[in-house]
Parts: structure tokens; sequence; C-alpha cells
């Protein structure tokens, strides 16, 4: 159950980030009591804060809007691409939280023979002297 709510939960932000970055940098100045893309409180602030007073004309360029809503509708793509393997995702997080099908000895035994110090390495032969 916590598998299918996370990948709902990874859905919803996936869609809502990506609705939030393909229309946010378009929508014109005082609509819905947004200042404009180009001209807010923190970006002005960031721009005099850092000497950079090019920042603003930079951000507010159309390329940078234009990239930002590219990301945003790569986010909307990923968010329909998960509804549509949906199964498989949730598979996928099942699989890795599940538990070990063997006995615990079983388990005990293949961490056993796969660990190696620190100062070890498996093509060293130098240090593995038996090998």
């Amino acid at each position: 159950m916590s598998a299918k709510l996370s990948v709902i939960f990874y859905i919803v932000l996936c869609f809502e980030i990506g609705l939030i970055l393909t229309l946010l940098p378009w929508v014109p100045h005082g609509t819905l009591g947004i200042s404009d893309w180009g001209n807010n409180y923190f970006l002005l602030y960031a721009a005099r804060k850092t000497g950079m007073y090019s920042l603003q004309s930079v951000v507010a360029s159309g390329w940078v809007r234009g990239a930002v809503s590219g990301v945003g509708i790569l986010n909307i793509g990923i968010a329909f691409w998960e509804i549509f393997h949906f199964k498989q995702s949730v598979r996928a997080l099942q699989g890795n939280a599940a538990p070990a099908t063997g006995s615990k000895h079983d388990a005990a035994q293949v961490v056993s023979s796969t660990h190696l110090p620190d100062h070890e390495r498996r093509d060293d032969v130098g240090n593995n002297p038996g090998q």
C-alpha cells in the first residue's frame, strides 16, 4: 500500500511542478497577484547582492523562459509515463522493500563470502596471497 501511495505522490508532484514550470514564466504581470517573471523581489535582491545586474535581463529573456517551460513539459511527461507504467513502478518499489525469500543462514553466507576488508581488492593479487 505504501508503494502505491509513493508512486501516486510522485505522479502528483511531477505533474504539479511541471504545470507550474510550464505556465509561470508566461503569466502576465499582476495576474493572480503574481509579479512578472523577470521583475520579482527575489531576483532583484539576488542581482543586487551578487552585483550581477544583467541577471534580471537574462532571466527575463525568452530563451530562459522557454528552457524553464521545457523542463516543466519534461516533468509533465514524466508524470504521464509514471501513470502509464504505474504497476511496474509499484512492483519495483515493492521488490526493493521486500525481504529476501531465503533463510537467514543463506543470507549470512552470501554476505560473508562477498565481504572484503577495506584495504583488500579482489583483483589485487598482492594482498590476497592465498588466491
